[in-house]
């Protein structure tokens, strides 16, 4: 019984301090890249008219990263990531594309896998999609506005 007792004790102290290191050492993509900004409003855009966007962002590891991927998460978005290795304190961009097909509010998610790190980082894009006639008399409005307020 004590040689039992005395096994899962020592199991439960090595699992314990396993899990300690394990969760120290988990790195985020925070750590190796820093973005500007990770949201992104267009505001009310034109039905049909797409749109995109930059996400700048810089390397603050101590060597080159890699952007493995950059997905979205509908066909609606279209990122677009650097293809080449982004070298220590130097800066890039991700491109997000939006097709603004549909008339509507938008909020869409950007995924992107930085190599050598599980958990991709996220990017959003949101906005108002409006009809031509909705979006010319939006114009129309925000013109009259500024010509009326002197």
């Amino acid at each position: 019984m004590k040689k039992l007792l005395f096994t899962m004790a020592a199991f439960a102290i090595t699992s314990w301090a396993v899990a300690q290191q394990t969760t120290e050492a988990v790195q985020k993509a925070e750590d190796l890249i820093s973005f500007k900004e990770k949201k992104h409003d267009f505001g009310k855009i034109k039905q049909g008219s797409p749109v995109t966007y930059d996400f700048a962002f810089e390397n603050i590891s101590d060597k080159p990263v890699v952007i493995e991927n950059a997905w979205a998460s509908c066909g609606c978005t279209t990122p677009t990531k650097p293809e080449q290795p982004v070298a220590k304190g130097k800066s890039n961009v991700i491109k997000a594309g939006f097709n603004a097909a549909a008339a509507g509010p938008f909020d869409k998610t950007v995924y992107v896998k930085v190599q050598g790190i599980d958990i991709p980082l996220e990017l959003k894009i949101t906005g108002n999609v409006l009809s031509a006639d909705a979006y010319t008399k939006y114009e129309s409005e925000k013109k009259n506005n500024k010509g009326g307020s002197k």
